[in-house]
């Protein structure tokens, strides 16, 4: 494909040079002759510096001044925008032979993508899914990277996805994902869970935050919205998108449910789909799962699923590291979740709360580079919800492991003095299954299905219920 054609979609685009392009790079350190390297100024670097090895190594540049190089050069108002457009020209615009639907949140969106996935795929449709464990699609399951992939890898992937037969992608859309301009699809369905603090590192403010999310919604972004009633956040996004439906269990909503019967295994919910009446078996506990499969069905519906459909669906959806049991010990039952937000936490928490006899026991962290302040909140929450508290690392990155678990302690502190810190995530862990008595629960929180542990810029091999099982069978 030449540039020049690339150049055509690009709104005040100007051409310097031409030149035939074989492929997508951002990294000039493997750039090959041939490939396409862009450039745009990031939040810590601007890739611009970067353009001179990407030219010595034979590729063309996209970038947004004129620079000294001898290839193909293109020139644009915004080179993350323009990423996001040259991908989806050079594979020949894959995202127009499918169907999206996109959720946001800042928790439920993995579970909620996946509830959906499910139900498609139980109604024949052949889906694609896209979201913090990987992808998945036809008979290819992907490892994770981000929670919505950078534009090359995402529209590589709705290439190979069309190419396999999907007819609709099921996809987590990431407050960052927007900001940053990363996709440039139209969402015929746009699902939104909820907005609580996260990422505050990046936004610096909920406003910011919030005004990231909205930009799903709008009209031209996307066709039809899903809002969550229940959410303070709902009437924003009612006032910009062009049309919508509501889901609720407090706030008079055009989607409810009714919770028949709970236990530690799953949860019998009555779902009322816009006066549809839908009996559902959740094999999940808690509250937050029924707002998840509201929002799952009512999305469903819009897309003209049957009844029949969305209840097989999302009987069948399990969801890794998402509130999942792995194990018991002495009479004692134990979880792993992703929970890593104060919101998220509370929430796992009080499910749990439901149906404990003895001790809610809680192991958690929080992430190193990150957003500082919900670290002490993250503390209180555990204090004020559970009985016990391990506090340990969760990928600590480039920060000190202690100095995080003192942030934690601050909050904390204020509210209980029953707690141990322990650093080393796996002896935090070993701590605490064997403490464990009949009837009690521990919830192990914040890395949910991660497979890696990040230290010092290394991502280790790390897996909760891998170490949970260890520490059982030690025991044994």
């Amino acid at each position: 494909m030449k540039l020049s054609e690339i150049a055509k979609e690009i709104e005040g685009a100007t051409l310097v040079k031409d030149a035939e392009i074989g492929g997508l790079c951002t990294d000039s350190r493997v750039a090959e002759a041939g490939d396409l390297f862009f450039c745009y100024r990031g939040e810590n670097a601007d890739l611009h510096e970067f353009a001179a090895e990407a030219d010595e190594r034979g590729a063309s540049v996209v970038c947004e001044r004129r620079l000294e190089t001898s290839g193909g050069q293109l020139i644009v108002p915004d080179g993350r925008l323009a990423m996001a457009k040259c991908a989806a020209a050079y594979y020949r615009h894959p995202e127009r032979h499918l169907s999206f639907v996109g959720v946001t949140g800042t928790n439920g969106k993995t579970t909620v993508s996946h509830m959906l996935y499910s139900v498609l795929t139980e109604a024949g449709i052949a889906a694609g899914l896209i979201g913090t464990l990987g992808a998945r699609y036809a008979a290819t399951a992907l490892s994770p990277s981000l929670t919505t992939p950078d534009p090359v890898p995402f529209y590589s992937l709705l290439s190979d996805m069309v190419g396999s037969g999907v007819q609709t992608v099921v996809m987590e859309v990431s407050a960052h994902a927007l900001a940053l301009r990363k996709i440039d699809v139209t969402f015929d369905v746009a699902i939104f869970t909820n907005l609580t603090q996260d990422h505050l590192d990046f936004f610096h403010d909920m406003r910011a935050y919030g005004e990231a999310k909205k930009q799903l919604f709008l009209p031209t972004r996307s066709k039809f919205a899903v809002l969550n009633a229940d959410d303070g956040f709902c009437r924003d996004l009612q006032a910009v998108c062009a049309e919508h439906t509501t889901y609720g269990l407090d706030t008079p909503a055009d989607c409810f449910a009714l919770v028949e019967r709970e236990t530690l295994k799953g949860t019998l919910v009555l779902l009322n789909i816009e006066d549809d009446l839908i009996d559902v078996q959740l094999h999940m506990t808690g509250r937050h799962n029924v707002y998840n499969a509201l929002a799952a069905a009512t999305a469903a519906r819009r897309l003209g699923i049957s009844s029949a459909a969305i209840a097989k669906g999302i009987a069948k959806t399990q969801v890794e590291g998402r509130l999942e049991r792995v194990g018991s010990f002495r009479g004692a039952e134990i979880f792993v979740d992703f929970a890593h937000t104060p919101d998220g936490l509370e929430k796992s928490l009080d499910a749990l709360r439901t149906h404990c006899k003895g001790r809610l026991v809680v192991l958690f962290g929080c992430g190193g580079n990150r957003d500082k302040s919900k670290r002490p909140r993250m503390g209180e929450v555990a204090a004020k919800h559970a009985d016990f508290a391990v506090i340990t690392s969760d990928n600590p990155r480039y920060e000190d492991p202690v100095a995080i678990i003192s942030e934690i302690e601050a909050g904390f502190s204020k509210f209980s003095d029953r707690y141990i810190a322990v650093e080393e995530r796996e002896r935090a862990t070993e701590f605490a299954v064997t403490h464990l008595d009949k009837g009690d629960i521990l919830l192990i929180a914040g890395k949910g299905g991660e497979h890696t542990q990040e230290i010092m810029g290394i991502k280790y091999s790390y897996n909760d219920k891998d170490v949970v099982r260890t520490v059982l069978e030690k025991a044994k």
